[in-house]
């Protein structure tokens, strides 16, 4: 495998929104570890933003370093030729696949996709199309978890099935389905951990002392997108009549559903945890997060909801050093370690038949949009408050408790979550990859998309003839008036300017 890597990534997002997503974050991460860690000796952007090389730099090497950055056409199929891999943050390969195989072969590299949500149909059956495309074994579909992984075979199995039933097919090739985690900054969070100055001032300024307990949470504060508050509210009331300790709880984010839902949220606060202190702060305001990570004794998060694939705010606690209380959920599961980081608390899904086939069908049909639908689906997962209390309850009282889970996360996350650890994971890939590539027996059939296939030749019944060499042309006025007439365009004749020759190049065809 060559020392490069080209990534594909029409707008590069070098800068996270104001309400960032986690696939914002994780897919900056990612770009910025190959950068500093892969140990490559350069990375290849291909964007349709026309960046400066050096605004690439400032985002993932502002201190330097040996790997050269590039910023390339988004059509550069050069470079990933050079590297022997395409790296997509996107699970979308089928596209790729396609336009491989029509502007160079088969075999001229890898592709490999990130799967960061499996909750909406579309992205799913988008993911499947890798079964009727041409798609490769040396291609990949990273599972950032277990359960992701587990969910995209049998995703594949039965759409492999129906097509080898009804259709007739007799091989399908699939990508390799490598299971490699997100990472986090594990030096940054550490930082933040040590910063003592920070923790006591922040305290202060919220009025709490050192015996009070400020449970945290991080990430959107959508009830229809990541975790009904009702169930943490709940739990935090009774564990603060268990424990009789101070408790404050701090939900760090932001509202996806402006005012409205921050209304809700308040409404259920105010109900069902009248006895704790809760307060909604704008996560997105680094300096402000940065204090609530230093400030914090305990995190919690109970996500309920099908969005969540893998999670990177336990990691980032668990890197801060905070023992954790998760709900026992997707990638939740393989991350915090039950009675070592924390506690992991177990879930209740509904049943498979009746009220699960209503959901899907509405969903398909357009009467449920996409929020809706994971937000019904969520309504009928269950958390054990119970436990979820008794935990929280549990390392209120116990500040030894506290410190030794809050240890044994930050090993866990310097072990096995660092981006350093990642990035050489994604190295290794990448020459597994290549090996298989190198070694398999390749037919380079021609592949170009039938539904997306070059339109002149697609539509070349449409018109009376179409130009090929043998047409002969001539100009239908004298050269002059040719001529004249681009000094005269309109706004509208210079519409499309990409698609037309420079007048130089005009005026030399004339001539």
């Amino acid at each position: 495998m060559a020392d490069q890597v080209a990534i594909y990534s029409p707008t590069l997002g070098l800068n996270v929104p104001n309400n960032p997503f986690g696939k914002d974050i994780a897919n900056l991460g990612l770009y910025r570890a190959l950068a500093q860690y892969g140990g490559f000796e350069a990375l290849s952007f291909l964007n349709a933003d026309g960046l400066e090389v050096s605004a690439i730099e400032h985002a993932l090497l502002p201190n330097g370093g040996p790997t050269q950055l590039k910023s390339t056409n988004l059509l550069d199929f050069y470079a990933p030729c050079i590297s022997g891999t395409l790296l997509r943050g996107q699970p979308y390969l089928s596209e790729l696949a396609w336009m491989r195989g029509s502007f160079r072969s088969h075999s001229a590299y890898s592709l490999v996709g990130l799967i960061h949500t499996l909750g909406p149909p579309a992205v799913r059956e988008k993911i499947g199309q890798v079964c009727i495309s041409p798609v490769k074994p040396w291609d990949a579909l990273v599972c950032t978890s277990p359960s992701v992984k587990d969910f995209i075979e049998r995703m594949l199995d039965k759409w492999g099935a129906y097509l080898k039933d009804t259709l007739g097919a007799k091989t399908l090739e699939y990508p390799q389905l490598p299971l490699i985690p997100l990472g986090v900054d594990f030096k940054r969070q550490q930082d933040l951990a040590q910063n003592i100055e920070l923790r006591r001032k922040y305290r202060i300024q919220y009025g709490l002392s050192e015996k009070d307990i400020l449970v945290l949470w991080v990430g959107r504060l959508s009830f229809f997108e990541k975790a009904f508050p009702q169930p943490m509210f709940m739990a935090l009331e009774k564990a603060f009549k268990l424990s009789g300790v101070n408790l404050h709880f701090f939900m760090a984010g932001w509202f996806p559903g402006g005012s409205q839902d921050h209304k809700l949220f308040i409404e259920a606060a105010n109900h069902y945890c009248p006895s704790v202190s809760v307060q909604f702060l704008d996560g997105t305001n680094v300096e402000l997060l940065n204090s609530c990570w230093a400030s914090a004794d305990i995190f919690l998060s109970l996500v309920d909801n099908i969005q969540e694939t893998f999670g990177l705010s336990p990691i980032e606690a668990m890197a801060t050093g905070l023992p954790v209380v998760v709900s026992d959920w997707d990638g939740y599961r393989d991350t915090v370690r039950d009675g070592i980081d924390g506690y992991r608390i177990p879930t209740l899904l509904g049943p498979t038949c009746g009220i699960g086939e209503e959901l899907a069908a509405y969903q398909a049909s357009g009467l449920l949009t996409y929020q809706d639908y994971i937000g019904s689906v969520a309504q009928h997962t269950a958390i054990d408050i119970h436990s979820a209390a008794n935990a929280i309850a549990r390392l209120a009282i116990d500040k030894n408790l506290r410190t030794s889970m809050g240890l044994s996360g930050i090993e866990n996350v310097r072990n096995n979550f660092d981006w350093k650890i990642i990035a050489s994971k994604y190295r290794a890939l990448f020459s597994e990859l290549d090996s298989i590539r190198s070694n398999h027996s390749i037919k380079n059939i021609p592949a170009t998309n039938p539904f997306c296939d070059n339109p002149f030749q697609d539509f070349s019944s449409f018109a009376t003839n179409k130009l090929q060499t043998s047409t002969i042309l001539s100009l239908g006025v004298d050269l002059e008036t040719a001529k004249g007439f681009f000094d005269t365009l309109t706004s509208l004749d210079q519409s499309y300017e990409g698609c037309h020759a420079t007048s130089d190049e005009l005026f030399h065809v004339l001539g």
